[in-house]
């Protein structure tokens, strides 16, 4: 049954507001809307620090105006305003274009030197100096909002420049001050609404009631009241997502899997007496608790992490290999051909003969020929390839199989939620592990939450070489790209060889180009611009450089990469084809253009593929990112530390957790409005025992009708099926 906050917004703000927050906000519903928290308070009284403000951003502040002027233009019609705002040590200008009335101080929110307001605007840099150009603004003295005359109500003055004043996420169409608005005439229409937190809990977590934190967050006294209801939707959030996954957990343990046990003298028995080398204590570690997890009833849905080139492809192939032997099969899913190609090489190789002639390791990509892919179809739906690996094309309709007990997802965060449901469609209840050397933030979040069990493999085998990563800001030293020619010509000069990644693969206008630019953005490197730099550059006169891309063929791709591992290339200017999987141990140096463009888990699959054989590698990060934005932040993180587990916090903190209930991968459009993940840790496992009790003694939450209605409200139809799959 529908209650206030299913309310659609039209009936409450007007129906062209209500288009606004939809288009803009994505703000549908009542409940949508007050959901949409402050992002921060400022005070009246309060001046914002204008000198600190970063560029490029947009910003709302609270200023005082020194000088406001009006003049005409010299060379047209039209006139100009200029006005100079303060905080009482640095200051910032506004420029405003034939709007006279902004300097007219009959006007309520004329911008009048002594007076204060909410500026909003994006922050420039002209002449040296700060700028906001046609910032939306509100002057603290507009009408309804003056303040109490401080000698006749001096408390009452304190109060009105003491009062928190809410800043929200908030863009050019819709103001801070137009949000407040909005979501002053939605609280107006929620009053009397049911507390979805049961009466016990609330006791037990000292938590104040739904209705009344939503009012404090939004129209607070003062500091102690939006503190104390942050608190308390901060639980409501991980209470609510608890209940979920636990309920959708206890249902997913109701559908029976294959108990998988290895057998003495079995395929995994005779593999681990014939491995060349002794698994480390983590890989012995990880391995036992799969197994463990195999020979159960419930599905595995395990994550298994791990450094770049820790072994995890090697305990997964002995997982497939238990499954293999009680008559399954495993499915291997990688993200490219190149990938996929290399894996079914070394898993052949790895077994030896006699294990590969009796479990058929078959390969399934989507350029094969026909006669090969009808081939492969029959091996893999007959059961007699016990071990099958491939790309998307595993996921077509065309490949079935006869008993699937296991899928592995290699790079986890190359794939949809969606992907890999498809392919766990194609079995009964198989068993998944997935497989990550940066976990995606949507990950993390859901082994924080306790719905995906993990594993890690931290120690590296022995041979690997530091890598050693370093930033070249293009921004602040244009001149510095010829040097990063010259070392990688050093490296080539003591035999070793190296990489170029680039984000494109051409302009489509003119493939000769050496960047791209679109929509004003930074030039954006391509492989066949750079390839052509490259050739001339006298640094690397001589050296053989060639290209590989995904528009390649099959056959093209198999062929620069076999030249590529036998030496008979020294560059290899690329795409991200190359961004996993691939194994050149004389491969010592990486260089990444427009850096900035890639992921944090890119960058490090990226540098995972040097220094490998051995010798020491080296990894330029190259950008045209401008000191102080994110862009830069995220590539500084990236070279200032190899270890993949901390990158994937610093992935987390800068791209959020993504939807946990649903589809989405990261960043965005997150559930999770208060709660964060890398601060909240204490929270959610206090909400997730609480969740645990209550689902204990009331399974269908039968006794709690409002608490199942908010969690149907915060994942709905869709987000519930793909918790489903998760």
């Amino acid at each position: 049954m529908a209650g206030p906050l299913d309310q659609r917004l039209a009936a409450v703000v007007g129906d062209r507001t209500a288009k606004l927050l939809d288009k803009q906000l994505d703000l549908r519903t009542v409940g949508d809307l007050l959901a949409h928290y402050p992002r921060r308070y400022v005070k009246r009284g309060e001046l914002s620090r204008l000198d600190a403000l970063p560029l490029e951003t947009d910003v709302t502040i609270v200023a005082e105006v020194l000088r406001a002027t009006s003049r005409g233009l010299r060379n047209r019609r039209g006139s100009m305003q200029e006005v100079l705002i303060s905080d009482g040590t640095g200051t910032l200008s506004l420029v405003f274009f034939n709007q006279p009335f902004i300097t007219d101080e009959k006007n309520a929110n004329a911008l009048v030197p002594g007076r204060r307001g909410l500026f909003s605007g994006k922050v420039k840099l002209y002449k040296g100096m700060r700028q906001l150009a046609h910032p939306q603004h509100q002057m603290f003295t507009e009408e309804g909002q003056e303040p109490p005359d401080p000698e006749k109500d001096p408390e009452g003055a304190r109060r009105w420049e003491e009062t928190p004043l809410p800043i929200y996420p908030a863009t050019a169409s819709l103001t801070t001050w137009k949000i407040e608005k909005a979501i002053e005439l939605a609280l107006g229409a929620i009053t009397g609404i049911d507390d979805p937190m049961p009466l016990e809990v609330c006791r037990t977590a000292h938590l104040m009631g739904f209705e009344a934190a939503l009012r404090r967050i939004h129209r607070p006294a003062h500091d102690g009241d939006w503190i104390q209801a942050k608190r308390t939707l901060r639980f409501h959030e991980a209470f609510l997502l608890q209940t979920a996954l636990l309920q959708r957990r206890a249902v997913r343990a109701m559908f029976a899997a294959t108990p998988r046990v290895p057998s003495p003298g079995g395929y995994l028995a005779r593999f681990d007496a014939a491995l060349p080398f002794e698994l480390t204590d983590d890989q012995k570690a990880v391995g036992a608790e799969i197994l463990g997890d195999l020979a159960g009833e419930v599905p595995m849905h395990r994550l298994l992490q791990g450094e770049v080139a820790s072994g995890k492809t090697l305990v997964a192939l002995r997982a497939m290999l238990v499954v293999a032997e009680t008559g399954g099969q495993a499915a291997l899913l990688a993200p490219t051909e190149v990938l996929a190609a290399q894996h079914l090489r070394s898993i052949a190789k790895i077994l030896g003969p006699d294990l590969s002639a009796e479990l058929m390791p078959t390969l399934v990509t989507g350029q094969m020929g026909v006669a090969a892919r009808r081939k492969a179809a029959l091996q893999i739906i007959t059961g007699r390839a016990k071990i099958v690996v491939g790309t998307h094309a595993l996921l077509s309709d065309s490949t079935e199989f006869e008993d699937l007990g296991l899928v592995v997802v290699d790079e986890q965060h190359r794939f949809g939620v969606e992907q890999r449901e498809i392919l766990r469609r194609k079995g009964s209840a198989p068993h998944t592990l997935v497989m990550t050397a940066t976990p995606i933030p949507r990950t993390v979040a859901m082994t924080v939450f306790g719905d995906l069990e993990t594993s890690t493999i931290r120690g590296l085998p022995a041979g690997r070489a530091p890598i050693t990563s370093h930033v070249v800001p293009l921004a602040a030293k244009p001149r510095w790209l010829p040097n990063v020619w010259r070392r990688a010509g050093e490296e080539i000069e003591q035999g070793r060889q190296g990489y170029v990644i680039c984000p494109a693969i051409g302009a489509d206008d003119d493939e000769g180009d050496l960047l791209a630019v679109e929509d004003g953005a930074p030039p954006r490197a391509t492989v066949a611009g750079v390839l052509a730099d490259l050739r001339t550059q006298p640094a690397l006169a001589g050296r053989r450089i060639e290209a590989l891309t995904g528009r390649m063929s099959g056959e093209e791709k198999e062929a620069v990469m076999t030249a590529f591992a036998d030496g008979r290339i020294d560059l290899l200017v690329a795409t991200t084809v190359v961004e996993v999987g691939v194994d050149v141990a004389n491969a010592t140096f990486m260089v990444v253009l427009d850096a900035d463009r890639f992921g944090v888990s890119q960058l490090h699959q990226l540098r995972g593929r040097v220094g490998r054989g051995g010798l020491p590698g080296l990894c330029l990060l190259v950008t045209h990112a401008e000191e102080g934005t994110p862009a830069l932040e995220r590539v500084e993180a990236v070279a200032a530390t190899t270890d993949g587990f901390a990158l994937a916090q610093t992935d987390l903190e800068l791209r959020r957790e993504g939807d946990v209930l649903g589809a989405s991968q990261s960043g965005g459009r997150s559930q999770l409005k208060l709660l964060r993940v890398t601060r909240d840790g204490e929270i959610i496992e206090q909400a997730r025992a609480t969740a645990a009790a209550l689902l204990a003694e009331d399974p269908a939450l039968d006794a709690y009708s409002a608490l199942r209605a908010a969690i149907e409200r915060t994942s709905d139809e869709e987000s519930r099926a793909f918790l489903d799959k998760n």
